[in-house]
């Protein structure tokens, strides 16, 4: 019984010392929370900041800010509209939209300027008063200012300066602000008209060097020239001191075209004088100005477009610099139709423009942009591409891009930029086109020939309309 009642003891003994049944841990409230926090970040999702492209438009003198007031009135600073990305608690940051720069020598014309950032520049050299015409001035302006341009400039991907030829500030201080903008490394952009056969010789000599030799003997002989003066001596802010410099130095030989296309990676310039052929014959004297600038406005729109709004087919900033850098002369076509064939009529308006003036087969590089409400379709957005692509040299560089804008619903916009002219033509282009269609019909002429005697020749597009656009 003693060896029984030990046994006992020793198996109690044994079973005391064995782990009882596990207790929870009494926590407090908050130490409740901190212990279930990790588990729930653990479903968080979190991005690394998006960068897009940073553009930046620059409008130079007079023309310049009229066209960046439009633009701003269009809305096109707005690039994207995004939900508020706490609903889906996600952390990330966008960069989106362009700056907008407005720079001058008339302190007055700033004041009324829409941009975001104004630059005065000379403000020694001029003091505010603007440079009266003079393009020499307006450079000697801006090479005063060359450092508030460059710090203006910062930080910038791609730059468009866009400035009216012919006036003092345009001609003579956007081929500076180019220069700043292209040694910094950024892709240049200009876009620039050149002026209304009405708005006198003078300015179409100030945005040309083609005919300034003969400047001299066509002014003496112009009975403008009494008007200049009378003009000049009732509006002019300057000292009299000034008066004869001003009046003397449009003799010289000014090339602001010239400049300007040293200066920027591609230059569009639109020529005033063929928005005539696509203005009412009624169309105000006022209108025809603000028209010019809506031109301006599309031709920079159409290349932003592509690249800060997110469309069915986007292109990054670095497709649009492969055609765009370095590549000289371009041409701007843009096409608008809300009829039923729109998709064909827009492609037509844009590649027929009077602003190309010329085929776009000629083109090394095009880029194009079709707009559209949500109501576009796929098949128009083939259509448009077909037409443009039939029209372009096989073996140029073509991009595109296909953005959905709920502002154009029921419309189709299209804008075509094409690079790569020689700058021969496009001189010739504007004191003669005719004669610039001609000499290119005879170069296309010897160039197929040259192609024939050692290769075979390409059959052309199999469309007879889009053969006969150019003709």
């Amino acid at each position: 019984m003693a060896s029984s009642a030990a046994a006992s003891s020793s198996a109690s003994a044994a079973l005391a010392r064995l782990p009882g049944p596990t207790q929870p841990r009494a926590l407090p409230r908050s130490g409740w929370r901190e212990h279930r926090r990790p588990r729930r970040a653990t479903v968080r999702c979190s991005f690394a900041p998006v960068e897009t492209a940073r553009i930046k438009v620059v409008g130079v003198g007079g023309g310049g800010n009229n066209a960046v007031n439009r633009m701003i009135g269009s809305g096109l600073q707005v690039a994207a509209a995004l939900p508020d990305p706490s609903w889906f608690g996600i952390e990330f940051a966008l960069s989106a939209g362009i700056e907008f720069y407005a720079i001058n020598t008339d302190s007055q014309a700033l004041i009324t300027s829409q941009a975001q950032y104004p630059l005065q520049i000379g403000e020694q050299l001029t003091r505010g008063l603007g440079t009266g015409g003079n393009p020499n001035m307006g450079e000697q302006a801006a090479e005063e200012s060359r450092e508030a341009i460059a710090t203006a400039l910062k930080d910038s991907d791609l730059v468009f300066i866009t400035a009216g030829m012919g006036g003092g500030t345009g001609s003579g201080a956007a081929p500076v602000v180019a220069q700043i903008s292209k040694e910094a490394g950024y892709l240049t952009v200009g876009v620039v008209t050149y002026p209304f056969s009405f708005e006198g010789r003078k300015r179409s000599l100030q945005a040309s060097p083609e005919s300034t030799c003969n400047y001299l003997s066509c002014l003496l002989s112009d009975i403008c020239l009494v008007k200049y003066i009378t003009n000049f001596l009732l509006l002019s802010r300057f000292s009299m001191s000034r008066i004869h410099f001003s009046c003397v130095y449009p003799f010289q030989a000014l090339e602001a075209l010239e400049k300007l296309e040293k200066s920027v990676d591609t230059l569009i310039v639109i020529p005033n004088d063929k928005l005539l052929d696509v203005a009412d014959e009624n169309m105000p004297l006022q209108d025809a100005f603000l028209l010019a600038d809506d031109v301006l406005r599309q031709g920079v729109q159409g290349i932003s477009d592509i690249i800060t709004i997110p469309g069915l087919v986007n292109v990054d900033f670095a497709d649009v610099k492969a055609v765009m850098k370095n590549s000289g002369t371009a041409m701007l076509g843009v096409g608008v139709s809300s009829s039923k064939n729109r998709a064909q009529e827009a492609a037509e308006q844009a590649t027929l423009a009077p602003l190309i003036g010329s085929s776009i087969e000629a083109a090394t590089g095009v880029v194009y942009n079709i707009t559209g409400g949500k109501d576009i379709t796929l098949q128009e957005v083939n259509k448009v591409s077909q037409i443009v692509t039939s029209l372009a040299d096989p073996s140029a560089n073509i991009i595109f891009g296909a953005v959905v804008d709920d502002r154009y619903t029921g419309e189709i916009h299209v804008t075509i930029i094409a690079t790569g002219f020689p700058q021969s033509f496009q001189r010739s282009l504007l004191a003669d086109p005719k004669g610039a269609r001609m000499v290119e019909a005879k170069e296309k002429a010897a160039s197929l020939a040259h192609k024939a005697a050692g290769a075979v020749v390409q059959p052309a597009p199999a469309s007879t309309w889009s053969r006969r656009l150019f003709t």
